[in-house]
């Protein structure tokens, strides 16, 4: 299957458009402050998101959404990345608005929708196999949630929590819980990303009504493989924005660093690093973009896997050797607080174990390959 991977007129308006306003409202001087706040969200810059209309970017326009699909939202989480924005984008749109599109026969979930959209409502999702330890058990007044859910990134300032649990007969089910109730506890966790936030979520005999379980069985676990892909996507997405900008940074510093009288941009092996970071943002860009377009055409669960696995490696990749060498190459100041590379090194960092960890995507891919009958791996 031919890919175009040239964005067309449309796209490159939306990715101006995200430079434009992102360098006026995410600066590092910012991102820095927001960081040390209490809750590390930017809720100006939140709004002005809301406004621009990018919290309904891949959402039907009847649920008040864009109707565009996954490359616009790839192009956006780029832009996000490269600015390291304190936002909760990628949790409450990619992820938690994406599980609640893949549901269209849940009308609690549906409901829901909209104000995802409008940025009314600001929601996130836990997903499985950190939820192991969550048990859901059936009572005459609806359910009652024992458990936890670890590593719940933006789960403390969300109005709503996606959280995925086992039936005593082993059944994933998926409840909408408010963050208020009694019987739930979100506890902050110290992480090495400052920029984005993380919480363990403990759930004691939360008692829950029926409408609160929006989906259940083989339909909620197509829908989160589905949505594991996605969000895989995405975030990759947002690692070759981490992985541009750390190329960014080093341009401009090797630019006006001098040594022997002259700039060190001009020496053979600082080019050579420089370049072979290009490489790797350019190629991982292509597998993100060329995965995106397969998540918005009308593919099949292996085929989405694919190449969400390749643009997640890739990506990972890139966003952590451009981290690296923009340390380097920085020099003595690389790896001090004043200097921004040390940022993007935390942020790729802790998004390479995001959804798991590249080694496990590779281990999906090799056991859908080696699974296949001869005749497929052509």
């Amino acid at each position: 299957m031919a890919i175009n991977l040239l964005l067309d007129d449309e796209q490159k308006l939306i990715v101006d458009s995200a430079i434009s306003f992102l360098a006026d409202a995410s600066p590092m001087s910012r991102v820095r402050m927001v960081s040390e706040t209490a809750d590390g969200i930017d809720h100006a810059l939140w709004l002005g998101m809301v406004d621009m209309g990018w919290c309904g970017v891949h959402l039907p326009e009847d649920m008040g959404g864009l109707g565009l699909g996954w490359i616009e939202l790839s192009l956006l989480q780029e832009q996000l990345g490269r600015h390291l924005a304190c936002v909760p984008f990628f949790e409450s749109i990619a992820m938690a608005a994406t599980a609640l599109r893949e549901l269209p026969d849940s009308a609690p979930a549906q409901a829901l929708l909209p104000q995802l959209a409008s940025g009314e409502l600001r929601a996130v999702l836990a997903m499985p196999p950190e939820t192991e330890a969550a048990l859901a058990h059936a009572t005459p007044e609806g359910w009652r949630l024992d458990g936890c859910w670890a590593q719940v990134s933006a789960a403390a300032p969300a109005d709503i929590l996606l959280l995925p649990a086992r039936s005593a007969t082993g059944e994933w089910l998926l409840f909408a819980v408010g963050g208020n109730l009694t019987g739930l506890q979100v506890q902050a966790v110290t992480t090495i990303d400052a920029t984005r936030r993380s919480a363990t979520v403990h759930a004691q005999a939360l008692a829950l009504p029926d409408s609160a379980c929006l989906a259940r069985g083989a339909v909620l676990v197509a829908a989160l493989a589905r949505v594991r892909c996605l969000a895989a996507i995405a975030l990759a997405a947002e690692q070759v924005g981490v992985a541009q900008q750390c190329l960014d940074l080093t341009l401009a510093y090797t630019a006006q660093r001098s040594q022997f009288g002259k700039a060190i941009a001009g020496f053979q092996a600082v080019k050579h690093r420089c370049a072979q970071m290009l490489v790797m943002v350019e190629a991982a860009r292509s597998a993100v973009y060329g995965a995106a377009c397969m998540a918005d055409a009308t593919t099949d669960a292996a085929t989405l896997l694919l190449y969400a696995a390749q643009a997640r490696v890739e990506a990972t990749e890139a966003a952590q050797f451009c981290a690296r060498e923009s340390i380097q190459l920085h020099g003595g100041v690389g790896f001090t607080w004043e200097y921004d590379p040390h940022f993007y090194l935390r942020r790729s960092q802790a998004n390479s174990q995001r959804l798991g960890a590249a080694s496990v995507w590779l281990e999906q891919v090799a056991a859908q390959l080696l699974d296949a009958p001869a005749g497929e791996l052509a």
